[in-house]
């Protein structure tokens, strides 16, 4: 979403950068050009003149202060990243959990921002923590509303209270009330009521939010907003705020190739954070919002810290200990642990969204843009099709087994030797990385520098003593006793 933000941003520090020693003039120019990107990425006018305010005035009182030899494009980078991050919320917030069970989140918005999928993500996200939610169908006017959020409940393994049908038929409050009594005798400790909405903003709406949220005193009200609309998403924020009153937003669609404004403005304007980012359309595609990650991600240089939570959730503990065990004690790593990493690396989602979250893929753009999905998939089918004795040992690959393989996967032969030759390969950087090595590639990394102690050696096998002649002249030469 905030790819062409990024380039502005990326174009305007790299001609600072470029300056050297850094005057006033400089500092000037540089927020010009980040006032207009803002103004271009559809962000708040108000937003964007307290943004590029506070962005002028630290960094002239800051240039002011630095000392000679100080890095003064880095300093002012930061000031830009500080208050990036203030703009989008400033500290990431948690849910407030009820004392006494169950805790009751409300959900609001217009209808087509993707309540009913979003109710679904927050139960399994709550669910994956121990707690036993439930959902409520108390969007009773859009048809097949209920319907739908029994499909996603399902899919989640989460319960549906839904005793209503819907299209049209039934009382929402009343349902809402109901659920929580059902939830009470039911024992569950969380309570997430859909609510309907409308394709605007008008008084019937209000008044059934209204009248829900005093049915049911909900310990949260959430925004759900579409982060593609732009302007209207700040406009339809205010008027949910003046009208039902709500305590987080939660943004939905940042997958989208949007601007991204709404994103930027909605928690300046209306005083309230981003609680959560929905950046997909799978279930896992779904997180707490965290505004310095964002702001980093804005600013180019990655979000490592998402990226380490999304590899730890997808690959299994005992699986990468067994690796690092392996590893240390020597063994090959070999085709049955790299299709384990293949396996967890698909449980991490997109490939593209997991490369954009690396350190400078602002200018791998065109090649994130272009990398094959399905490139693991068609990996996974060649390994799959090999034996166990293949997969332990890949130098029995003779041609046969290849063209076999070839024809198990519905790949080429060509396509078994490339992954064959690519795999070799890792595995002597491996062994050279256990043996305290550089990589290959990067010369100036020293021994030692690979993070993990080089594996113990074996001690040399014992020389072999060599045979004495029979013949008792040459014996007398061997042990020296004829000169």
């Amino acid at each position: 979403m905030f790819d062409a933000l990024s380039s502005k941003f990326a174009g305007a520090f790299s001609a600072l950068r470029s300056r050297g020693k850094i005057s006033e003039k400089d500092i000037e120019s540089t927020t010009i050009e980040i006032r207009q990107a803002l103004l271009e990425a559809d962000v708040a006018l108000d937003v964007v003149e307290s943004f590029t305010t506070k962005v002028h005035s630290k960094s002239v009182e800051l240039l002011s202060t630095l000392q000679a030899g100080t890095n003064q494009a880095q300093a002012i980078f930061d000031v830009v990243n500080l208050e990036l991050t203030e703009i989008l919320g400033g500290g990431a917030r948690r849910i407030r959990f009820a004392k006494n069970p169950p805790t009751v989140i409300m959900l609001a918005g217009l209808q087509g921002a993707g309540k009913t999928t979003l109710a679904a993500k927050l139960a399994k996200f709550y669910k994956d923590q121990g707690e036993t939610p439930i959902l409520v169908a108390s969007d009773l006017q859009r048809p097949n509303a209920v319907n739908q959020l029994q499909v996603v409940g399902q899919s989640v393994g989460v319960p549906v209270f839904a005793p209503e049908p819907g299209n049209g038929v039934g009382n929402p409050v009343q349902v809402a009330r109901d659920a929580i009594t059902f939830a009470n005798s039911k024992l569950h400790s969380m309570v997430i009521v859909d609510t309907a909405g409308r394709l605007g903003v008008d008084q019937e709406l209000m008044n059934e939010a209204i009248a829900i949220r005093d049915a049911v005193s909900p310990d949260e009200i959430l925004f759900v907003v579409d982060a593609m609309i732009g302007q209207d998403a700040v406009r339809t924020a205010k008027a949910f705020q003046d009208g039902v009153g709500f305590d987080g937003v939660v943004l939905t669609k940042l997958d989208g190739d949007a601007r991204g404004g709404a994103a930027l403005s909605i928690a300046a304007l209306t005083g309230r954070p981003i609680m959560f980012a929905s950046t997909g359309e799978k279930i896992s595609d779904f997180d707490i919002f965290y505004p310095d990650r964002m702001a980093s991600r804005i600013l180019g240089m990655g979000d490592v810290a998402t990226l380490a939570e999304q590899a730890k959730k997808a690959f299994d503990g005992d699986s990468a200990k067994k690796l690092e065990d392996k590893f240390l004690s020597g063994e090959d790593f070999t085709l049955d642990d790299f299709l384990e990493q293949l396996e967890a690396m698909s449980k991490m989602g997109s490939m593209g969204k997991l490369l954009g979250m690396l350190p400078g893929a602002g200018a791998m753009k065109k090649q994130i843009e272009n990398f094959d999905e399905s490139e693991i998939t068609r990996t996974k089918s060649i390994v799959q099709s090999m034996t166990p004795g293949e997969r332990r040992d890949v130098k029995v690959l003779n041609g046969s087994r290849r063209a076999r393989i070839a024809l198990g996967a519905g790949r080429k032969v060509s396509d078994v030797n490339s992954l064959v030759d690519k795999f070799t390969a890792a595995q002597k950087m491996m062994k050279q990385m256990r043996n305290g090595g550089s990589i290959p590639g990067m010369p100036g990394m020293p021994p030692g520098m690979s993070g993990l102690p080089p594996a113990p050696r074996k001690a040399p096998p014992p020389a072999k003593k060599k045979s004495k002649s029979g013949n008792p002249a040459k014996r007398a030469l061997e042990n020296g006793t004829i000169s």
